[in-house]
């Protein structure tokens, strides 16, 4: 039996909007360039897209900004197409969510959109490093009693991707955030939720 692993924002949940809307207004106060972190902002975390765009001096302000605009934003969350469905069909054990975002801001954006919170929950909080590398998915296939090579990593970014590839499972992407041509690296694309039970092999 397969485990899944689902990334949150832009997998579960659609957020994309208030995460964009979000990086913008804080490039905007701290004077950097919003086009090339809105290239870069999904499925990382706050602290890997901070210290990548935004001078040392500075990080803890952003992540501090970020955090507030984020709790704000919790509202507008709705469910990712097929997320409500594909849930109710899984039990507590089959199924983790590993995520670049704060513990509390992922557990209020699930709720926020009507879907379940998981036992087993990765988040930005419980790694060292962020995807694309593989820790997250490794501990919650860990957690869950599982080998990696027996779970179906559910993904939405490049990176996030790339970490589900390195942690040897098999990867599904959805085009929910970005196009087809640069997820290339998943072994499925979907669309939408609604498409995977008809493509897990």
């Amino acid at each position: 039996m397969r485990a899944f692993l689902f990334d949150i924002d832009g997998t579960l949940v659609d957020s994309s909007v208030s995460i964009e809307r979000v990086w913008r207004q804080v490039a905007h106060e701290f004077g950097v360039d919003e086009a090339e972190i809105l290239q870069n902002c999904h499925g990382r975390r706050d602290v890997d897209v901070a210290e990548d765009f935004f001078k040392p001096e500075v990080i803890e302000a952003v992540l501090a900004r970020v955090n507030a605009l984020d709790t704000e934003c919790v509202n507008g969350a709705v469910p990712v197409r097929g997320a409500q469905q594909l849930l109710a069909t899984l039990d507590d054990g089959q199924w983790a969510a590993v995520t670049s975002g704060p513990r509390p801001l992922m557990a209020a954006r699930l709720r926020a959109a009507g879907l379940p919170v998981p036992p087993v929950l990765i988040t930005a909080d419980d790694v060292h490093f962020g995807k694309p590398h593989p820790e997250g998915f490794l501990l919650a296939a860990k957690a869950l009693g599982v080998p990696p090579t027996s779970c179906v990593v559910v993904e939405d970014s490049p990176a996030g991707v790339a970490a589900g590839k390195a942690a040897g499972a098999l990867v599904v992407a959805l085009t929910t955030t970005h196009s087809a041509d640069v997820l290339t690296a998943a072994d499925i694309v979907v669309s939408d939720l609604s498409e995977l039970p008809g493509v897990i092999p």
